[in-house]
């Protein structure tokens, strides 16, 4: 017997670093606090869909660089959920926000653990081993 396959949205985060080496968190008006990023648009290259979305959300430019960190859960509404954490670097600090969010902090990554779920914490750890920070 096998088990049923988890049915799932698709979302890309970026662990975005600027050249100090902090990284960008965002709160959402519920409290929470969230890497950049979002859903992939039918059609879309996800690189490409990830520089959008951080895009809309900040303002900013980014590079994507390789993905560090992958989870797949199942949220409180027992709906499927499968997220990509990407290394992500720009030369800017100054963020626009959309209304998505409320505030945006820019941190050190160990400073992250105390907002960012599981999967983003582990993918901010990651890129930031990656990049000998």
């Amino acid at each position: 017997m096998t088990d049923p396959h988890l049915r799932a949205t698709i979302s890309q985060k970026a662990a975005l670093f600027e050249p100090e080496g902090d990284v960008l968190v965002l709160r959402t008006d519920d409290e929470s606090w969230e890497l950049p990023g979002g859903r992939i648009e039918r059609g879309e290259v996800t690189e490409d869909a990830l520089r959008r979305e951080i895009r809309e959300e900040t303002g900013l430019d980014a590079e994507v660089g390789w993905p560090v960190y992958t989870a797949a859960w199942q949220n409180h509404d027992d709906d499927g959920r499968y997220s990509v954490v990407y290394r992500c670097h720009v030369e800017s600090r100054v963020v626009t926000l959309s209304d998505e969010h409320v505030e945006a902090v820019w941190c050190s990554p160990g400073a992250t653990e105390e907002r960012l779920n599981e999967a983003q914490r582990i993918g901010v750890e990651r890129a930031a081993e990656i990049d000998g920070r």
